[in-house]
């Protein structure tokens, strides 16, 4: 990674921004279909824990907030440090952006966790749209900062939220 204050600035500030987004959308979405903040704070830490981590009590739902920050700056540093050799990745930074959060949901839900000590859950074709569609205006942001941009440059799309019973439905219409 570049050495400027500057690159680290970027790096940082996306991948703090990112990570309270993300976090925040999943304790909001997961919290109206029924689940505790503790407890998927804790579902994070199993994935280095185990199963034991659903005992720590807050010590290990604090662990588990420490790891999603951890792998959000990792993304960052990820789409900053790729974004220096492919340039496209500067061009079209809010839609770069958009497919890199995608990329990261695929490889952390079809490698990271199967290799890791979480309990293994089937498929879902349901909850990985949701979950995708609950997050692209999220992770879309973490381009522009990444490439020297700023939040204030990004036009975001008018999102409205759609809850529905036992699953989440993001609606986006591109404002003019």
């Amino acid at each position: 990674m570049e050495k400027s204050p500057n690159a680290m600035l970027a790096v940082l500030s996306a991948g703090f921004a990112c990570g309270v987004l993300d976090i925040t959308a999943a304790l909001v979405v997961y919290g109206y279909l029924g689940a505790k903040p503790m407890r998927l704070l804790q579902g994070i830490a199993s994935g280095l824990l185990g199963p034991q981590a659903f005992d720590g009590g807050l010590a290990t739902a604090l662990f588990g907030l420490l790891c999603h920050f951890f792998i959000a700056f990792g993304a960052a540093t990820v789409y900053f440090v790729a974004s220096r050799a492919i340039r496209p990745l500067i061009q079209y930074a809010v839609v770069s952006g958009a497919l890199y959060g995608v990329a990261v949901y695929f490889f952390m839900n079809r490698i990271v966790l199967p290799l890791s000590a979480a309990a293994k859950r089937p498929f879902s074709l349901k909850l990985m749209i949701s979950d995708i569609s609950e997050r692209a205006p999220i992770l879309k942001m973490m381009g522009s900062p990444l490439v020297g941009g700023s939040f204030s440059e990004i036009q975001f799309p008018q999102t409205k939220v759609v809850f529905e019973r036992g699953a989440t439905r993001t609606l986006l219409s591109y404002a003019a």
